[in-house]
């Protein structure tokens, strides 16, 4: 109807209505893992493949146990464990995306460290830390924003994948899972479920578009 764009859901509530609210709750989650996930797994990658010996080695043991286990499984057993919540489901996301920021800096550091200019920064005498923050790790941050840019939309949908199944945001918050969720148990009120599943794939297809777009820009050689 005119007044409900998109129809109301069981319990008469607007889903159009929402859905845009509840992108203030999926967006800003997003945001925060890969951040975090970031700053985690680049600190980290960046000490293995700057430090090396027996704590890169042990860095890297970490990373790759991590990485052994499919991201879904292990974010539900740590949301699991934790319980239900955005909050929790955050903290099980950023558990689970950590390692692939550790791995890419690991690999951009030892392949910048290599260059004749850090080897000059280091003969003259400067800092280890100097080398790593000043002659490094800028010329190591291109593909690190491109790929947390595509894996902001994989986080929303791993948000949202978590929340389907009871694990993520709890009733009556408007996160798109739930909300696809519900739409589930009204198989046949099919656009209870249509507007966050939009909403997702919108954002999803945006994200990927958009880390395109930077890599075209930043990173031209990759074609």
């Amino acid at each position: 109807s005119w007044a409900h764009w998109l129809g109301t859901d069981a319990l008469g509530r607007d889903v159009l209505a929402r859905t845009l609210h509840g992108a203030a709750h999926s967006l800003p989650i997003a945001v925060l893992v890969v951040v975090s996930a970031v700053v985690i797994g680049s600190l980290l990658g960046a000490i293995s493949g700057f430090v090396g010996g027996l704590t890169g080695a042990a860095i890297m043991r970490l990373v790759d146990v991590t990485l052994s286990f499919p991201p879904m499984l292990l974010a539900m057993a740590v949301a699991a464990s934790l319980g239900p919540g955005l909050g929790n489901a955050a903290i099980a996301m950023v558990l689970v995306w950590w390692p692939v920021y550790a791995r890419l800096m690991r690999a951009q550091v030892l392949e910048v460290k290599e260059r004749e200019h850090v080897e000059a920064a280091i003969a003259a005498g400067a800092r280890p830390r100097r080398v790593l923050f000043t002659h490094i790790l800028p010329l190591c941050w291109t593909p690190v924003l491109i790929s947390a840019t595509m894996d902001l939309g994989q986080v929303v949908l791993l948000a949202a994948s978590l929340s389907f199944i009871g694990l993520g945001a709890t009733p009556p918050t408007p996160e798109w899972g739930s909300m696809i969720s519900d739409g589930a148990v009204h198989f046949y009120q099919w656009w209870i479920a249509f507007g966050p599943g939009v909403a997702i794939l919108t954002i999803v297809l945006g994200f990927n578009f958009i880390g395109d777009g930077l890599r075209d820009i930043l990173d031209p050689r990759s074609d």
